[in-house]
């Protein structure tokens, strides 16, 4: 939907407005640029930064590439693309690690007008298959990491790094050189416009089954244009960021890849998370903003690790949050330890595009240069976005403070999920509002707190009981290393709310005083009815709890459940 298209609609559901609560940016609305496409947007003005570095990678002896070599080589590879048959609209599957070449892969297939699909590499071979043939790709990307879960989807791949290791592979250095010789430009074959699909991503979404999610460059220029309407042009070639998050999700690749090449600053690169790695990362490349998970934080405050290094002159201005929640006690140790270091929480998904609320943003002449939201709030909501808050069972919008399904409506919605109609029609309704199946509510300052997924919430004989909230509560004991809760089904209270806990080492605490601290904090119908100590709590790449997993694991292992 085009510009004047969503002014029109605007204007038509002005009197429908009166009664529903819809909430807008307290940030004037930003231009989105319409005819240019995701590389042109994130590369333009690179050639006045030839010589600087965009990517390199943290790991000793790790490849690196200027401005001028990240332009070269997207184009390069674009011509390459091309030269072997993709066309507009086709896939290609990325199944690599977090590498530097990784933004000049997904770059140079959206540049040749194909589909960027990225998915993990340390994903089961069944799983990467079952991308490589939903998406109907055309070829794969991989390295040794990946190489022998893709040499059998029926595709060819193309291999980067070690091609002796990859037999059957198509080398990306011959390649790329054979486009040299060829030399033909890319846009002379069908250009590329705004509206085309440029990533597949899959998301779980609101069901918990994988779906490719399609966005086209309009998608991801908006979002770009909306979550970087704060920075400003003194940060220019300036800033240092950390991508330690998957590249092969939509927050890897664009939040930190696509935004940070705009602003023609540098992505330090690490593949897998090691502390001592990690933190000479931060030190040796005086890294400015690290996307991070709370257990990464929690291992800067709390490993003797980071006892070895000498953290004092960080260059570290914020960090970030955006896949689980920050529970409030790890929040003040770690402002205790980094009273420097801005603590952002951040709130987005694969079917916006990327950030959809974010904690600090741009000037305002009343309330000074930079506005921070509250502690525990995801933040406000960005401009050109709008967002309201319903009823999941009436669907009626809420007011301020009211809990309720999240519903967001923009140019950065998604176009729908890949030969998925009825998926589709569920997750984004008639009006364009996507209801992203998150429960949270937006209080008298315009801040954004996020309780919980609908599907997660607990409902203990009628009431809800948000699982963060106790995990929270459970992560604030000392002699608690990390929590999950979930429901389990009761036959007199309907859900009970049950919790799985890492304890310290050493830490003396029985089950019984666990479940005590927690009782002594919360109404009595959020009590944990049973818990367990478990040596470690599933979760995704991006930290988010696999409570599924968990509770299957927790039913085999607990026959019975109690209620009290």
């Amino acid at each position: 939907m085009g510009d004047a298209a969503i002014a029109a609609v605007h204007e038509e559901e002005e009197e429908e407005e009166e009664e529903e609560h819809i909430f807008r940016s307290r940030f004037p609305p930003v231009a989105v640029p319409d005819d240019v496409t995701v590389p042109e947007f994130v590369l333009a003005g690179a050639e006045a930064y030839a010589d600087k570095v965009a990517l390199v990678e943290a790991a000793p002896g790790g490849r690196s590439y200027t401005y001028g070599e990240v332009c070269r080589d997207v184009a390069r590879f674009a011509r390459a693309l091309r030269s072997v048959g993709v066309r507009k609209g086709h896939v290609v599957v990325v199944a690599l690690p977090n590498l530097a070449v990784y933004p000049v892969v997904s770059l140079g297939i959206m540049s040749a007008g194909a589909v960027f699909s990225g998915v993990n590499p340390r994903a089961v071979a069944a799983e990467i298959r079952k991308q490589v043939e939903d998406s109907e790709a055309k070829l794969v990307v991989a390295n040794e990491v990946a190489y022998d879960k893709v040499k059998g989807a029926g595709v060819p791949v193309i291999g980067i790094g070690d091609v002796e290791r990859m037999p059957g592979v198509i080398s990306w250095d011959e390649l790329l050189a054979a486009a040299d010789r060829t030399g033909a430009p890319v846009g002379t074959l069908d250009p590329v416009q705004q509206s085309d699909l440029c990533a597949l991503p899959y998301s779980s979404g609101t069901t918990g089954v994988s779906k490719g999610v399609m966005l086209s460059h309009r998608n991801l220029v908006s979002n770009l244009c909306s979550s970087m309407f704060a920075v400003g042009q003194e940060l220019l070639g300036q800033v240092v960021t950390l991508g330690l998050m998957p590249f092969f999700h939509i927050y890897g690749i664009t939040g930190i890849c696509c935004s940070t090449l705009r602003h023609k600053g540098t992505v330090v690169v690490m593949d897998r998370f090691d502390l001592r790695t990690f933190l000479g990362a931060l030190v040796t490349h005086r890294v400015m903003f690290a996307p991070l998970v709370p257990p990464v934080m929690l291992a800067m405050v709390k490993s003797p690790v980071a006892d070895e290094f000498d953290l004092s002159g960080l260059a570290l201005r914020s960090v970030m949050t955006a896949a689980a929640p920050l529970a409030p006690d790890l929040l003040a140790v770690f402002q205790n330890k980094f009273p420097g270091v801005q603590v952002e929480e951040a709130y987005g998904l694969t079917e916006h595009s990327c950030i959809t609320l974010t904690h600090a943003g741009g000037g305002d002449p009343q309330k000074g240069p930079v506005q921070i939201a509250k502690k525990n709030s995801v933040g406000f909501i960005l401009p050109n976005l709008e967002v309201k808050f319903i009823d999941p069972d009436t669907g009626r919008s809420l007011p301020k403070n009211t809990p309720g399904e999240v519903c967001v409506r923009s140019q950065a919605v998604m176009q729908g999920y890949y030969r998925q109609k009825e998926e589709t029609e569920r997750t984004i309704d008639d009006k364009g509002w996507l209801h992203t199946g998150d429960v949270g509510y937006i209080d008298d300052d315009g801040d954004v707190f996020i309780v919980d997924r609908i599907k997660e919430l607990i409902k203990y004989k009628g009431f809800q009981v948000a699982p963060a909230e106790l995990e929270a509560i459970l992560l604030s004991h000392p002699s608690v290393e990390d929590a999950a809760v979930f429901g389990l089904p009761d036959e007199e209270a309907g859900e009970v709310p049950v919790s799985c806990v890492v304890r310290r080492r050493g830490a003396a605490e029985s089950e019984a005083d666990m479940m005590a601290y927690v009782a002594a904090r919360v109404a009595s119908y959020k009590k944990l009815r049973l818990l367990r100590f478990v040596d470690a709590i599933p979760k995704s790449v991006s930290g988010k709890i696999l409570r599924r997993q968990l509770r299957d694991e927790f039913v085999k292992n607990n026959a019975k459940t109690a209620t009290a």
